[in-house]
């Protein structure tokens, strides 16, 4: 049988992060080429320019309530998100070798029964990662065209009110920051979904290991192999090295993220509070004052502490011992 290749689900996340330059070919080392150069630029010029400016405006407008509202729950999950791409540029290494570990034989499903049980929960992340991604898309698209729907346009008026160190009011400075902040919006969701994906699709592999753990424990004495007590034997040698290495998986998967997570929880809750704080003082159908927009992004913020709160309840469900 052909062996099952546990990364393929995964490919155009791993593109994504690639796209950004986060995910270097090869073994995961950045080297002196031009995507090195290009993730320097992705890394501190557009991501790392859209978190600063972001948390610096909050300097300028601590006394005024409404704005800091309007403007804390965009910083909040800007500086996070710089946290997860730190997360990757650190361990992008260790996650390829993780990658590479679930093609190891003893992770290999034996069969096309084991095939089709290991994909029952991978379709379930597949789904959820579309469906996800094309949510927080459209919230990018909306937010980076705002000025055009509203026709604010022409009144110099940028996607997002951060603050700059020039005026950006005049031609072609408008123009270009206009590009900038477009750049660092769609860099943003591009990063955070396909993060917080990862991490989820790490977390469904692990339930599949369960699900094939458990079923090789159960055919253990199958068939004509109870009559061979030494092909017995060797199975459930198998069986314990399978758990031992997911059980290193596991360590190694909730080692690398259990900060971020943990950040994600309480960035979440911060961010939903103040978004529904903020949809009390517009109105959520109107475009005019970016009410439309801020109930969009309490219910992708939502949707994202959702399928945390899902994939990890999966995994304790799987290893829970009735």
């Amino acid at each position: 049988m052909q062996r099952y290749d546990w990364s393929s689900a995964i490919k155009l996340n791993l593109l994504s992060l690639r796209f950004i330059g986060l995910w270097p070919a090869g073994d995961g080392t950045y080297k002196l080429n031009l995507y090195s150069l290009y993730a320097f630029i992705s890394i501190i010029f557009i991501l790392g320019g859209h978190v600063l400016f972001q948390t610096v405006t909050l300097f300028f407008v601590y006394d005024k309530l409404e704005t800091v509202a309007s403007n804390i729950f965009i910083t909040m999950t800007d500086i996070l998100i710089y946290v997860k791409m730190y997360h990757i540029v650190r361990n992008v290494k260790t996650l390829n070798k993780l990658l590479d570990s679930l093609n190891e034989d003893v992770f290999q499903p034996k069969d096309e029964r084991q095939i089709k049980i290991a994909e029952q929960s991978i379709n379930i992340w597949s789904y959820v990662y579309k469906w996800f991604t094309f949510f927080v898309y459209v919230i990018a698209t909306i937010w980076s065209t705002l000025p055009f729907l509203t026709g604010n346009f022409k009144k110099k008026v940028l996607p997002h009110d951060v603050w700059f160190p020039y005026d950006y009011k005049v031609s072609p400075m408008y123009e270009l920051t206009y590009l900038f902040e477009m750049f660092g919006i769609y860099f943003v969701s591009i990063l955070n979904v396909n993060f917080d994906t990862l991490i989820c699709a790490l977390l469904t592999y692990i339930t599949a290991q369960c699900d094939l753990v458990c079923d090789n424990v159960k055919n253990v004495v199958g068939g004509h192999v109870s009559k061979q007590p030494h092909q017995v034997h060797q199975k459930i040698v198998n069986c314990i090295k399978h758990h031992k290495k997911l059980l290193s998986l596991a360590e190694t998967v909730n080692h690398l993220f259990e900060v971020v997570i943990f950040g994600q929880f309480i960035t979440s809750t911060v961010v939903i509070a103040t978004t529904l704080f903020m949809l009390t003082l517009t109105d959520p159908l109107s475009l005019d004052n970016e009410g439309f927009l801020i109930a969009l992004y309490a219910g992708a913020v939502a949707t994202e502490i959702f399928t945390y709160c899902w994939f990890g309840n999966e995994v304790e469900i799987k290893v829970r011992i009735e």
